[in-house]
């Protein structure tokens, strides 16, 4: 990463418009040497019919930042970055408030990503972990 963390995270949160993630409200909150992170609040937007996180919400979540996070390792003007599988463990409940989702290397290689996402709330309490493989692809 050749730009330092408040750049990263103004670039990234710049591309939110006119997307999911606009629509979810999930906003870049940290990045690091091997981590990002974005938030999402929870309320009735992301809640499924029984008035909690919808599954399909954190997933989105999740997704998002680890697809970002490849993307923030390779070279964008060469390569790009598509999802090939995700898998998500929902663990816990949540009603209200926000989710952090922090997405962490297992496996950088030169053609597949391996990322692990932890979902958290504000408490740090574990909501979902989920797991998202991502292809490098040349433009």
């Amino acid at each position: 990463m050749d730009l330092n963390k408040q750049e990263i995270l103004q670039q990234l949160n710049a591309i939110v418009p006119n997307t999911l993630l606009q629509t979810l409200q999930i906003s870049y909150t940290d990045v690091g040497e091997d981590y990002l992170t974005a938030k999402m609040p929870v309320n009735v937007r992301v809640h499924q019919p029984q008035g909690i996180l919808h599954g399909g919400a954190t997933v989105a979540l999740a997704e998002t930042v680890g697809s970002t996070a490849s993307h923030l390792f390779i070279d964008t003007a060469k390569y790009k970055v598509k999802g090939l599988e995700i898998s998500a463990n929902h663990l816990k409940s949540k009603v209200s408030g926000e989710v952090f989702a922090t997405a962490r290397p297992i496996h950088k290689g030169r053609t597949t990503h391996l990322w692990e996402i932890r979902v958290v709330d504000e408490e740090g309490a574990l909501i979902s972990l989920c797991k998202l493989t991502t292809i490098v692809l040349k433009k």
